[in-house]
């Protein structure tokens, strides 16, 4: 129950090394000293949520927790859940609120989940979920908000395309892609990344957020993730609020 395992070959050189596993300890003594911590994350598309989760889980240790993830899982794994979900999915409906959670409720009880944490992502996304959570006892150290203005939301993802012979992907302004016609003439762009079905989106994302962050507000963590400050310095910030957020939970 408190064993560290870290890799001491790999790619990285000696200091990342010795850094890693002042990390990895560091985090084994605070999770045996305190608890593991428990943390939701709830951004935009385009906020770099992705981005974010992926230091997240580095940098803390947690387990990444993603519904989707989740609900693919158990329905390729043919368990019960799986099978009530698929039915719902294959009549192009939404599956119920209690079931997710009951997904969620089995994958938070694994002994790993239970030793490192948690990070859930985009979830609870709606008021029921927020209040089905608590119901069944999940709580949170952290709720993380990364809050993006609509309209570079909008630059971000309506820039994109993809390249389907490599499965690259470009953006017009931020990352052009190479000056080869045969691949500028190639490249797509998917439905959800225009304009108009973006906003709709954007709407119902906040929509869903506004109603709950009344369950959150004693937790809530609001993040710029545009201001004028570089990929760094937004990971470095995410990180620091991340912090002081569990270290309140735990200490107050």
């Amino acid at each position: 129950d408190i064993s560290v395992t870290v890799n001491g070959h790999g790619n990285a050189g000696f200091k990342e090394n010795v850094t890693r596993v002042e990390r990895e300890l560091l985090a084994g003594i605070n999770n045996s000293r305190f608890g593991a911590p428990h943390i939701i994350i709830s951004g935009a598309p385009g906020s770099g949520k992705g981005t974010q989760c992926e230091n997240i889980v580095k940098q803390f240790g947690v387990v990444h927790i993603s519904t989707g993830d989740i609900l693919r899982e158990h329905v390729k794994g043919g368990t019960d859940l799986g099978k009530q979900a698929k039915a719902f999915m294959e009549k192009g409906e939404l599956v119920p609120d209690q079931l997710v959670i009951d997904m969620v409720k089995a994958k938070l009880s694994e002994t790993e989940v239970q030793k490192k944490g948690w990070l859930l992502d985009g979830f609870p996304r709606t008021p029921a979920q927020a209040e089905a959570m608590a119901a069944a006892g999940i709580s949170a150290n952290v709720f993380l908000q990364l809050e993006v203005p609509d309209e570079v939301l909008v630059e971000r993802i309506c820039g994109r395309r993809t390249d389907p012979v490599t499965g690259k992907i470009y953006h017009l302004k931020f990352n052009p892609p190479p000056s080869d016609p045969a691949v500028i003439n190639r490249l797509q762009h998917r439905k959800d990344d225009t304009e108009e079905a973006l906003r709709t989106r954007l709407v119902a994302y906040h929509n869903n957020v506004n109603g709950i962050l009344d369950f959150y507000k004693d937790i809530s963590v609001t993040v710029n993730g545009h201001g004028n400050a570089g990929f760094k310095e937004n990971v470095t910030r995410v990180e620091r609020e991340l912090l002081a957020g569990i270290n309140n939970s735990r200490f107050g």
